[in-house]
């Protein structure tokens, strides 16, 4: 049944909602109503098409947001019929876990089965015992952007992910582990940027019902300058990283190609611009490769580079596997690089190696995946 004919038979007889015309479209082609990433006015509309009390929409809703339930049958203060029938008529997620590796440093890697049956991922990560938890997210099956350096470039790209398989993954990391999200990176799989409206609706998910602060969400891309001045025209508020990985362009455009669109000085004269419309400060993510990008040299071309930027500076050691040429920088080019950063003034953290003893890079746990279906 076409869109246009559900749409007249279901309003022949007077005005619908579009909520509620949702529901019955979903209902009338036969799927099953996937409640998580739904909003309180859709389990409300969802409820009432089949004759629930509406108040049981509160109920699951938080259920899903609150509690990250892990099966319908767990929604204890649910009556039996209702429960019945949401088995029946809806279901928790259009996700599933596929694997899970766990490391001997307690970060977790996550490789999520989607509906199309491929595959996306996510990590979480704890760090000296605090309460903090960090999960890093994916936005995109596989990465368009072809950086060198990077797993999921390998995979070459399939598709975006659509808001729900977005925020299912935090869903199903709380629901399995029993914790509760407090940190979110949109630095798995994917461009974030090239999934702008996803993005911003999984965002709004995420602070509004998940309860996650605007402060506590960060969003990484590699330099995509017309979605970056999208997002300083919206006030964007929660925190922008760049992956800028080199001092300049000749060496960023050796490693990521992005930088034959988008050149390295309109990228940091975009953020410049960006940091003084939204009032935000905007991290900078280096990944350290011997021999490539972590000279002393680099290091003062990357300080002058980013002298004027309102910016913090995030090291990354790069995390080597088999399949990569780029070696592991040596730690003392680390703390060189490092220390010059910070003789110019600059904020620098260097980010403690997570998941060494497996799969965490994004793209290894599903590149293994695709060799096995391959065999």
């Amino acid at each position: 049944m076409t869109f246009e004919l559900c749409f007249n038979r279901f309003c022949r007889n007077g005005n619908i909602s579009l909520e509620l015309f949702y529901v019955k479209i979903v209902i009338e082609m036969g799927n099953k109503f996937v409640l998580t990433g739904k909003n309180l006015e859709e389990l409300e509309a969802f409820m009432i098409e089949n004759n629930q009390s509406k108040f049981r929409a509160k109920q699951v809703y938080n259920w899903l947001y609150l509690k990250s339930v892990k099966d319908i049958d767990s929604m204890t203060d649910l009556p039996l019929s209702t429960r019945e029938l949401l088995k029946e008529k809806a279901c928790l997620c259009s996700i599933s876990i596929k694997d899970k590796q766990v490391s001997k440093d307690g970060t977790m890697k996550f490789l999520f089965e989607l509906k199309d049956g491929s595959f996306s991922e996510a990590v979480l990560m704890r760090f000296d015992n605090r309460a903090n938890l960090t999960a890093c997210i994916s936005t995109q099956v596989g990465c368009p952007m072809g950086c060198s350096f990077c797993a999921t470039a390998k995979l070459g790209f399939t598709r975006n992910l659509d808001t729900e398989e977005i925020i299912q993954q935090i869903f199903l990391i709380q629901a399995d582990t029993g914790l509760k999200v407090t940190n979110i990176v949109y630095m798995g799989q994917g461009e974030p940027l090239l999934n702008f409206d996803n993005l911003l609706s999984s965002i709004k998910i995420f602070r509004e019902q998940f309860q996650v602060g605007a402060r506590r969400i960060t969003v990484s891309t590699c330099g995509i300058i017309p979605q970056i001045n999208k997002l300083a025209a919206l006030n964007f508020q929660s925190t922008l990283a760049i992956s800028l990985h080199a001092p300049n362009q000749q060496i960023r455009q050796q490693i990521m190609p992005v930088a034959l669109k988008y050149k390295f000085e309109e990228l940091i004269s975009t953020l410049k611009s960006y940091t003084q419309t939204t009032g935000r400060r905007v991290t900078v993510e280096y990944v350290l490769m011997k021999d490539i990008n972590d000279s002393i040299e680099d290091a003062k071309d990357l300080a002058l580079a980013i002298a004027k930027l309102k910016s913090n500076v995030n090291l990354i050691v790069y995390n080597q596997n088999e399949k990569s040429p780029y070696k592991k920088p040596t730690k003392e080019s680390v703390q060189k690089f490092k220390y010059i950063l910070e003789a110019s003034g600059k904020k620098v953290t260097i980010r403690l190696e997570r998941g060494a003893d497996i799969d965490a890079a994004c793209g290894q746990l599903s590149a293994k995946m695709q060799d096995k279906i391959k065999k």
